[in-house]
């Protein structure tokens, strides 16, 4: 594709924002050019614009961004495994991991650090470049934290890259991750900032920001993205996407899940149905897209919810710029597509595995 030809339809004078110009609609800015920098100052009405473009449009648009900024038909494998299982005290409506939950599913305790790295070695065996690792908690308690270096150092010596999501932390237990060398700490959002309230009520919205914040302010890569199809409007998705790509920085890996009802939660019992019951495939796609072309930097990862998708609509989506996903048969307590499932997908497409991890910071010697 020629440079000119990558910019058509891109521009002040493009189809599109001539029909939103009349409309009395707000237009996109120019997308970003090849090696060009990023944006952090996206306005609410400009990523409405995107959500309502005609979607072969939208889709052009993620895709030439996602060309200028990652490797073509190479998907990021990740592994994510539940150290901590159950009796979390939070209340999320989607969780079947809360203690407020109907679900059946008894808290475990934390797994010792042999098992979580035979966990590691496996996962690496399978292709995987992270070994991502969750506990059911508000936060970590500082008899924990022992045991969670170990693992952060015992799965960052197999050379794998190593993310965690443990709850809420404090500036402290963020030094101490970084300390142990965490490549990654996930901590999403989950919904715009209006919506949120409508999830969760024993957090606040600005205490995940706090979180981010404790975790940048120590070195440590962030991971946050959130859940759709929890019943939330249009609406709430762009308040979503404009909450991540207005953060200072955006956010290296931004999980996009499809909510899996389980029964016995809130949202479960609320949405019975499949993982896509309150959004279409279109909209699930727009979303990645919106995301791919406000954060082109980032890694754009399907997460939870791929086991009921359509072949078609997980290749829509890494058209739409997803280059990042979840493998194996389980996501901490629901089910995945699985390894086989996968590698039979990206073998229709011409896709392949991303090969060797992304560059890892060394780890701090001394305290």
């Amino acid at each position: 594709m020629s440079p000119s030809r990558s910019r058509e339809g891109l521009g002040e004078g493009s189809a599109a924002n001539t029909a939103a110009a009349a409309s009395g609609q707000p237009l996109p800015r120019p997308l970003p050019q090849a090696g060009g920098e990023s944006r952090t100052d996206w306005t609410r009405p400009e990523i409405a614009a995107l959500f309502d473009l005609p979607f072969d449009e939208l889709m052009f648009r993620a895709q030439t961004v996602h060309r200028a900024h990652h490797a073509i038909g190479e998907v990021q494998l990740c592994t994510l495994l539940s150290i901590k299982t159950g009796g979390c005290p939070e209340d999320c409506g989607y969780c079947s991991q809360s203690a407020s939950s109907d679900s059946g599913l008894k808290a475990e305790k934390l797994m010792d650090v042999d098992a979580v790295l035979a966990d590691a070695a496996q996962a690496k065996a399978a292709g995987s470049q992270r070994f991502c690792m969750g506990a059911a908690w508000r936060n970590p308690k500082p008899r924990d934290m022992p045991k969670v270096v170990a693992m952060v150092e015992g799965v960052r010596a197999m050379g794998l890259e190593t993310c965690m999501t443990l709850g809420m932390l404090d500036a402290d237990q963020a030094k101490q991750l970084a300390d142990a060398g965490l490549d990654y700490y996930n901590h999403n959002i989950d919904t715009s900032p209006e919506n949120y309230g409508n999830v969760i009520t024993t957090r606040t919205f600005g205490d995940r920001l706090e979180t981010l914040a404790n975790v940048r302010d120590a070195g440590i890569s962030v991971c946050c993205g959130g859940i759709v199809g929890m019943g939330e409007t249009r609406s709430d998705r762009v308040g979503f996407v404009h909450a991540l790509a207005t953060l200072p920085r955006h956010p290296e890996s931004v999980p996009v899940n499809a909510l899996v009802p389980v029964k016995g939660t809130p949202l479960g019992d609320m949405l019975a149905g499949t993982p896509m019951a309150q959004i279409d495939d279109i909209e699930f796609v727009r979303t990645v897209a919106v995301a791919r072309i406000t954060m082109p930097l980032s890694m754009v990862r399907l997460s939870a919810g791929r086991e009921s998708m359509s072949e078609a609509t997980q290749a829509l989506c890494f058209m739409a710029g997803a280059n990042s996903i979840f493998t194996g048969d389980k996501l901490l307590t629901t089910g995945n597509a699985g390894d086989s499932a996968d590698a039979t997908l990206l073998a229709k497409l011409g896709m392949k595995p991303m090969v060797g991890a992304e560059p890892m910071r060394e780890a701090k010697t001394c305290c």
